[in-house]
C-alpha cells in the first residue's frame, strides 16, 4: 500500500493476460492451506498460499490474483472483517469463503459471507470437486 498527498492507495493491478490464472489460498491451518493449494496446481491454476489476512493483504499488494479462497475464522480476523480486508485490497477479485462454522450454525453462515462480498461460501471439509467447480465457475479454466 503506498499514500499520495497522506491518502492511503491500493493496488490496481490486475492478474496477467495469457499467463495462468492465480489463486490466493488463506488458511491458518498448514495442513488445509497445503491441501488446496495442491488440488489447484493438479488442476493447472497458479497459486501462492498464507497463513492469515495480513500475509493476504501483502500478497494482494505485491500482485492480485484472479481469485482468492479464504478461511473465515484465523486469528487476528474473522468472518465479514475478513472478507472487507480482503476485498478492500482487491475490489474486482472473487472470494470463496471456507469455513466449518458454516455447517455448525455457529459464527457467520454461508449466506452472510456472500452479503459480505464473497462470491461462494463452502463448508469444510472441502470437497475437491466442489472446490474446482465453484473455481472454474469464477475464474474459468486455468489458462
Amino acid at each position: 500500500m503506498a499514500s499520495v498527498a497522506g491518502k492511503e492507495t491500493y493496488p490496481i493491478s490486475s492478474p496477467a493476460t495469457g499467463a495462468r490464472k492465480e489463486v490466493l489460498v488463506v488458511d491458518d491451518d498448514r495442513i488445509l492451506r497445503e491441501l488446496v493449494g495442491d488440488w489447484l496446481e493438479a488442476a493447472g491454476y497458479e497459486v501462492r498460499k498464507v497463513e492469515d489476512c495480513q500475509a493476504a493483504r501483502k500478497a494482494v499488494c505485491e500482485r492480485v490474483p484472479a481469485l482468492i479462497v479464504s478461511d473465515m475464522f484465523m486469528p487476528g480476523t474473522c468472518g465479514a472483517a475478513a472478507i472487507g480486508e480482503l476485498k478492500r485490497y482487491a475490489p474486482s477479485t472473487a472470494l470463496i469463503a471456507v469455513s466449518g462454522n458454516f455447517k455448525s450454525g455457529s459464527g457467520m453462515t454461508g449466506d452472510e459471507a456472500i452479503a459480505a462480498g464473497a462470491a461462494r461460501a463452502l463448508a469444510k471439509p472441502v470437497k475437491r470437486t466442489e472446490l474446482l467447480r465453484a473455481v472454474a465457475e469464477l475464474i474459468g479454466a486455468p489458462r
